[in-house]
């Protein structure tokens, strides 16, 4: 039987690094927003001898979501792993200046999405399949409002579920990634010198050796 793996938010960074490694031993299902970087991982992912689906879709967009579930359980049956790593990177601002737009997509990218998501993804994990989830330290730092809250709620969701599956299935992974040089740090740390960051290929093999 295939072993697959839903990546959300694989275009790039940790998320396009998680799906690159796991092709040696899943079929990846990529969704992202941005098509032609969906093409390009899966060029990479096809030069390793990997094989994959691009659902170029927005996670926040239930009806599109409901549709690529039920084709994964017609296609496959089920999931053997979801990796979550799609997130809305709010500028940072200072809590009294929080732009609502941007607390409004926050809000829908990083906890609304997340719930909806899983309620669509639990039935096709079953009782043996992994959900990972990866958790930000900064939530409560200053300027890190609109991010850190509705991240620091996305990891409330997964704990809770991670409590109640916890005898049951699936099994729920809650992992904390070092800081890496991808396009989300350089909006928050524009500047940055980044050449003490972990390669996101490096991240993601570390990562993974913990599950």
């Amino acid at each position: 039987m295939t072993q697959t793996a839903l990546i959300t938010g694989a275009s790039r960074g940790l998320g396009a690094a998680l799906a690159e490694a796991l092709s040696a031993t899943h079929h990846i299902i990529a969704v992202a927003k941005t098509t032609g970087a969906l093409e390009e991982l899966d060029d990479r992912i096809q030069a390793g001898g990997g094989s994959a689906t691009l659902a170029p879709m927005d996670v926040t967009n239930a009806e599109a979501m409901a549709v690529l579930c039920r084709g994964i359980y017609d296609r496959w049956g089920h999931l053997d792993l979801w990796v979550h790593t799609a997130v809305h990177a709010a500028p940072l601002t200072p809590a009294d200046h929080i732009n609502p737009k941007d607390m409004a997509k926050s809000i829908a990218g990083n906890v609304a999405a997340t719930a909806t998501l899983i309620s669509y993804v639990a039935p096709l994990l079953g009782t043996a399949g992994t959900a990972v989830f990866f958790d930000d330290p900064r939530a409560g730092e200053k300027f890190f409002g609109s991010y850190g809250a509705t991240k620091a709620a996305q990891i409330a969701l997964a704990r809770s579920w991670q409590a109640e599956t916890a005898e049951i299935g699936p099994k729920v992974r809650i992992l904390t990634p070092p800081a890496m040089p991808t396009a989300t740090r350089a909006r928050f740390y524009p500047g940055e010198d980044r050449d003490p960051l972990t390669p996101p290929a490096e991240a993601a093999a570390a990562l993974l050796s913990q599950l």
